[in-house]
């Protein structure tokens, strides 16, 4: 008998690498984060939790892998 060829789930979520609107800082973010993330420069809101996916307010760079 041969074995049936199961795929692994990917997971949804990802880390991100978002750039500040104000000041263009870089800022690595969850992409289901659960808190309301904050440049550390400029004190912009950069990422707010919405119960699920969270809202990116700045420039999406990349995904980290």
């Amino acid at each position: 008998m041969k074995k049936e060829r199961i795929s692994i789930p990917r997971p949804q979520s990802a880390f991100l690498l978002i750039q500040c609107p104000n000041c263009g800082n870089e800022v690595t973010v969850f992409s289901t984060s659960t808190i309301s993330v904050k440049c550390k420069v400029c004190d912009a809101l950069i990422a707010e939790n919405k119960g699920g996916k969270a809202k990116i307010n700045g420039t999406l760079l990349r995904k980290l892998d």
